[in-house]
């Protein structure tokens, strides 16, 4: 299974959602079943730092982390896209042959450390529920 997060900077939400998921994966030994891709349309220069420093909190280091341009080719291999509130301005590729889906999660860039807070934390969740939800498919669930 190969799921992608996307957004149009790769600097926010989907660099969020990307820890997230590698920390779910090797958590629950499913690095053999669940490949993590992750991307943007338009790449920024660097993740946000309010984005940065909330993600610390959660003992999580993004620094090093350089956004980077997900290609219709990787989006074409991929099983799952999940968009996080892009998609309806048309700006996230639309070039995946698998299942999307969109997150409707607001951009943290630019906001208060609070609102990146309430962001990162719902993405936590929904990151822990889509991997209940993959692994418990795959039978495996663990």
């Amino acid at each position: 299974m190969k799921v992608a997060f996307v957004c149009v900077q790769n600097a926010g939400r989907s660099q969020m959602a990307t820890a997230f998921a590698e920390r779910e994966r090797a958590d629950r030994d499913a690095e053999e079943r669940i490949e993590i891709v992750s991307g943007g349309t338009q790449p920024a220069e660097h993740v946000h730092e309010e984005v940065v420093e909330v993600m610390r909190e959660e003992g999580f280091d993004l620094s090093e982390r350089t956004p980077r341009e997900v290609t219709p080719e990787e989006l074409r291999a991929v099983d799952l896209v999940i968009t996080m509130g892009c998609s309806a301005e048309n700006v996230c590729p639309a070039a995946w042959n698998g299942e999307n889906r969109d997150w409707g999660l607001d951009d943290p860039d630019g906001r208060e450390p609070a609102g990146v807070r309430e962001i990162r934390d719902e993405i936590e969740r929904r990151v822990e529920s889509l991997f209940d939800e993959l692994l418990a498919e795959d039978g495996r669930n663990g």
